[in-house]
C-alpha cells in the first residue's frame, strides 16, 4: 500500500492524483500530493509507475500499512523502485525490450503464405 510522497521530491505534476484508480490522494494547496484514504490502496503501484521524480513508494504489503522512513528509503533506492523495475524513465530498460517469452506465437494462428508479388 501507499506508504511515502515525497514532498521535497515531488515536483506537483499531479500525475499520481489522476492515474490513482481508488482515488487515495488528495492535493495541498502548494500542489504536493498527500495520503488521505490510504486504506482504499489496492497496492497497484500506478502511481509509484507514473510518478517521473520517483517521489512515491508503495509498500508490498498490501493488507497492512507499515511504518516507513522516508530516508531511509531515499538512501537505499527504494523510493520510485518499482519504477525502476520495470523500466520506465530516461535510461533505463523495459521490461518489455527484454522479454523474450514466445507469447503471441503460442495464441496466434500460423501466418498464411503470401504469394510474391510479380513484377512487370
Amino acid at each position: 500500500m501507499i506508504e511515502v510522497v515525497s514532498s521535497d521530491r515531488c515536483v506537483q505534476c499531479g500525475l499520481c492524483v489522476k492515474v490513482c484508480p481508488t482515488n487515495v490522494f488528495e492535493t495541498r494547496e502548494d500542489g504536493v500530493p498527500v495520503i488521505a484514504r490510504q486504506e482504499d490502496c489496492q497496492t497497484c503501484f500506478i502511481c509509484e509507475a507514473y510518478c517521473p521524480v520517483d517521489a512515491l513508494y508503495v509498500s508490498p504489503y498490501a493488507e497492512q500499512a507499515v511504518a516507513c522512513d522516508e530516508e531511509a528509503l531515499a538512501a537505499a533506492g527504494a523510493l520510485g523502485s518499482w519504477r525502476a523495475t520495470i523500466g520506465w524513465g530516461r535510461g533505463r530498460t523495459t521490461l518489455a525490450a527484454i522479454d523474450t517469452t514466445p507469447f503471441i506465437d503460442r495464441v496466434l494462428p500460423p501466418r498464411p503464405a503470401v504469394p510474391e508479388r510479380k513484377s512487370s
